[in-house]
């Protein structure tokens, strides 16, 4: 028990951090952020008897995570606010800068199909068949969810240098 436990501590605190980003990308609020993280962690300490590959507790634990998020917003109903403006987010090491700024806004308007899929590769740095079992999505989707993510974010990040070339 005490090696299983010690396992599952190392586990934490190399999960923590990137699950935390993949957690506030999800629901833009530290607070709720965090709490998603810890609900996560139980879930998984709970059920560790139910993963089968030591390999895939990453992967597992990111699965548990998404699913939380879903159950938010079954059990409750997320405040009406403008889904464009983003909190005020003081957290250590947070990039406050106006370019950080403005690639989160627009990662917070693109769609949950498009977004999630470059979270799970970018701040997990999952693979394309990772990510498709984890979404439940065929390779092919997940590439073409990626690349469409992609473009959507280059549009939206050169909007306002068109905006200004233009008279």
């Amino acid at each position: 028990m005490t090696k299983l436990r010690s396992n599952f501590d190392t586990l934490v605190n190399a999960l923590s951090p990137e699950l935390f980003r993949f957690a506030l990308g999800l629901c833009h609020n530290p607070d709720q952020a965090e709490d998603l993280v810890q609900e996560t962690f139980m879930r998984g300490w709970r059920s560790r008897a139910d993963l089968r590959d030591a390999k895939a507790a990453r992967a597992w634990l990111y699965t548990i995570l998404r699913n939380e998020h879903a159950r938010l917003y079954e059990r409750q109903r997320p405040d009406v606010r403008d889904p464009h403006e983003l909190p005020e987010i003081a957290v250590r090491g947070y990039d406050t800068s106006t370019e950080a700024f403005v690639t989160r806004r627009a990662l917070a308007r693109l769609d949950a199909d498009y977004r999630d899929p470059l979270l799970l590769q970018v701040i997990g740095g999952f693979s394309c068949r990772e990510i498709g079992e984890m979404l439940d999505l065929k390779t092919n989707t997940v590439l073409t969810r990626l690349f469409r993510a992609r473009k959507a974010l280059r549009d939206q990040l050169s909007e306002p240098a068109q905006q200004e070339a233009r008279p």
